[in-house]
């Protein structure tokens, strides 16, 4: 393929990304075609080597979405990193997409307990307020002590999202550099 069908077909595949990252990734390809053609290659040789631009713009994607995380961890950019990785191929479905789920339910359930603690002591009061006659001094303190107990658990799920968020972002870079072209140790 020649140089101009392999960035018109990198640039189409690059269409989710912001436009000043298109440029950017296209003016890299055609600096890999220039120096290929000042070393004496064809355009074939040279977009043979440089791969599929589908391949790359997966890679892109991924890289740029990850670089997304590193700077903001929101619930949006993890889950564009997770979904760009997991588009790289089959291999990050199952071991991305499975620990992620795996992960995000743990995390998730931990929250929903903490919130679920927090609410009885209320849902206590109000039931004493609408119904006086069902009233139980048992309910109260156990519905103080599950605040208690929740109130710790949001301080921990704090701890925890953060170290999931960090530590699967880790797990993220991994996974991308080992399917670019597996590990080099430094």
């Amino acid at each position: 393929m020649n140089e101009k069908l392999f960035l018109q077909k990198l640039k189409a595949a690059l269409q989710k990304l912001p436009e000043a990252e298109q440029d950017e990734i296209l003016m890299d390809f055609e600096e890999h075609f220039s120096m290929g053609k000042e070393e004496g290659k064809t355009e074939e040789e040279i977009s043979a080597a440089l791969g599929s631009p589908e391949q790359i713009a997966k890679e892109m994607k991924a890289a740029y979405y990850l670089d997304q995380v590193d700077n903001t961890s929101s619930v949006g950019n993890v889950f564009r990193a997770v979904w760009a990785t997991v588009g790289l191929g089959f291999f990050n479905l199952v071991f991305v997409l499975a620990p992620f789920i795996a992960l995000a339910g743990i995390v998730l359930s931990g929250w929903i307990a903490a919130f679920a603690f927090i609410t009885a002591l209320p849902l206590v009061i109000i039931q004493a307020m609408i119904s006086p006659e069902l009233f139980l001094w048992f309910e109260l303190f156990v519905s103080i002590a599950l605040l208690g107990i929740g109130l710790l658990l949001l301080n921990g799920m704090l701890y925890v999202t953060r170290l999931f968020t960090k530590g699967f972002v880790r797990y993220l870079h991994f996974n991308v550099r080992l399917v670019k072209g597996g590990l080099k140790h430094a």
